[in-house]
């Protein structure tokens, strides 16, 4: 039935594969059940009711999503409610604290009322192939480069924000800037703390991990990435408890098991705000809607087109085959995360760790879907996963898809620039929307003063006009 459902021999691969594929870009998600709650509440500033509503629809919409995703477009990409869109919500929800009569909890069901109008319009955009036509209209040369951006950008994700501690005074301390940035261990050691221990150990859990599965890969071993990542986090919880004296399982001991579904009913379930949405204003809300479509937008295509081209999914043009299926995942996902309350939901960057573990088809989404409804009941054990031996996976697979470089023509000036600038524009940014939007603006700006302007496609001009008034238009 998995053979004919996802072509697998088709696709060369098998079960096994990619239900290794799917738990390992799980495993490197996962922060995301727990941290999007986290950020759309601003930490419980909402309520546990609200927290709880918005951990819950976390995991239904992201599980939907993948369903989509497997069923629909048989591609092995994943999807969850995108950092940066989440944390944009999360400030215009304290905004409207601040400026209307609403509590915390009405501004986010007034915010839910701009992620539905997002998701509606997501889905009749790819029912109408114009999402798809937006892809073709990024120019070949971009498009190679969007993978190896990503790639940055998993590096930049694996050894800067992914690892941090905080100390007993809840200061934060990141593994590349404040330990391996220390002018010498002692200093460190100092600004640390009572943070130091964990630090040291986290920074060697994250580079034994990544030798492990570097080994493991060369050796032709299949799920080297979720190996590695197991043998990272068994590295750290010994270590953890033998040598620092710590129980790496002490949340578990106060943890509950019980899924909250009637806080969810009384704060997220259905609960939009039109009232709310009206106090805001419609101006307000209309440039909100478009400014969560254009990042949502761009930041999926260059997810599915950078991951797609690493997979070879991808066919001389750059185009993937089943992209209006994979691009209408994610609206569905959209609508289905405003009805049960969280943010938009896009396809995660980490499902190259899964594409690089082997996973071809749908299968992988399937599986990884799964997990995260298990996580309605299970999160705590999904939360003991060290960041450390996440950042051992996305730093191999930051790695792997760097190597698309080679596909990029440096030598042609309108390609070098703009795929440079989104190079280092993406994982400073920490949006891959950004990093492209820059790169197609750049792209039509040296085309059109260097007497090619008839190379530029109408639709590649409106996207560029489209994102200098993202970037400069104040309102």
């Amino acid at each position: 039935m998995l053979e004919k459902q996802f072509k697998l021999s088709q696709n060369n691969t098998s079960v096994k594969t990619e239900i290794m594929a799917g738990l390992t870009t799980f495993m490197t998600m996962a922060y995301i059940i727990a941290l999007n709650p986290n950020i759309i509440t601003n930490y419980g500033a909402g309520g546990a009711a609200l927290w709880n509503g918005v951990f819950l629809a976390t995991c239904i919409s992201s599980a939907v999503a993948m369903l989509v995703m497997a069923f629909l477009a048989n591609k092995p990409f994943c999807l969850a409610p995108g950092m940066g869109l989440n944390s944009f919500m999360a400030i215009v929800i304290g905004n409207l604290v601040a400026s209307t009569s609403m509590d915390y909890v009405q501004s986010f069901q007034a915010m839910l009322c701009i992620i539905l109008v997002e998701g509606i319009v997501f889905f009749i955009l790819s029912l109408l192939n114009v999402r798809e036509k937006i892809v073709d209209a990024i120019p070949l040369g971009i498009r190679l480069g969007i993978s190896p951006a990503i790639g940055l950008m998993l590096l930049n994700i694996g050894f800067g924000s992914n690892v941090y501690i905080a100390d007993s005074n809840f200061n934060q301390f990141f593994v590349m800037k404040d330990f391996f940035g220390a002018l010498t261990a002692g200093y460190a050691k100092q600004t640390m703390g009572d943070a130091y221990p964990i630090m040291v150990l986290s920074a060697i859990t994250m580079f034994v991990g990544l030798f492990i599965i570097v080994v493991l890969a060369s050796k032709g071993v299949k799920g080297a990435v979720i190996l590695g990542m197991l043998a990272a986090s068994v590295i750290y919880w010994i270590c953890d408890f033998a040598i620092l004296g710590n129980n790496p399982f002490a949340s578990l001991e106060t943890a509950s098991f019980v899924p909250a579904f009637g806080d969810m009913a009384s704060t997220t379930l259905f609960k939009f705000n039109f009232a709310g949405l009206a106090q805001m204003g419609w101006f307000t809300a209309i440039t909100l809607v478009i400014t969560f479509c254009v990042i949502d937008m761009f930041d999926t295509i260059g997810t599915l087109v950078g991951t797609a081209s690493r997979a070879g999914m991808v066919d001389r043009e750059g185009n993937m085959p089943n992209m209006k299926e994979a691009l209408l995942s994610d609206s569905v996902g959209t609508i289905v995360g405003s009805c049960t309350g969280t943010s938009t939901v896009t396809t995660f960057i980490e499902s190259a760790s899964g594409v690089e573990a082997g996973g071809r088809t749908g299968l992988t989404a399937l599986t990884c879907g799964i997990a995260f409804l298990l996580c309605i009941f299970l999160a705590p054990i999904a939360a003991i996963i060290p960041a450390a031996a996440t950042s051992s996976a996305l730093i191999y697979v930051g790695v792997l898809m760097m190597t698309g470089l080679k596909k990029v023509n440096f030598d042609d000036l309108s390609v070098c620039v703009p795929v440079t600038i989104m190079l280092i524009a993406m994982p400073i940014s920490g949006s891959i929307g950004h990093g492209i939007g820059l790169a197609m603006i750049s792209y039509t700006v040296i085309k059109l003063f260097t007497g090619k302007a008839k190379e530029v496609s109408v639709l590649t001009y409106c996207i560029s006009i489209l994102f200098l008034i993202k970037f400069f238009l104040a309102v």
